[in-house]
């Protein structure tokens, strides 16, 4: 299991990478981080809210309603927008050179 406080600057890389692929919602994006990493990280239920919250601020995500559920409930999707696929180049960049610089630091003993 990852810790949240590793992980916490790259929440947001995490939710545009899952988005890439097409429009989704919360619950759905969550399960799949879960089963991309192998349960290794799962993001809690604020952690992620709170993001799409912040991205769709920043104008790097849309949401929408969808079609409602079987329990008659509306579902808020999300789309990654053009702004959206700058940010998620520019964070995975980022993190090539946070790889590398906390690489320096690592060793087998």
């Amino acid at each position: 299991m990852i810790s949240s406080d590793v992980i916490r600057g790259y929440n947001d890389t995490l939710i545009l990478y899952m988005l890439l692929e097409g429009e989704s919602y919360g619950y759905e994006i969550s399960k799949n981080i879960r089963q991309l990493t192998e349960e290794k990280y799962v993001m809690k239920e604020t952690t992620l809210y709170s993001a799409f919250t912040r991205l769709e601020k920043n104008g790097y995500i849309e949401s929408f309603y969808l079609d409602e559920n079987s329990l008659g409930k509306r579902r808020t999707y999300y789309r990654i927008t053009l702004p959206g696929l700058d940010y998620y180049r520019e964070k995975c960049e980022e993190w090539k050179v946070t790889q590398e610089v906390v690489n320096l630091f690592i060793r087998e003993l």
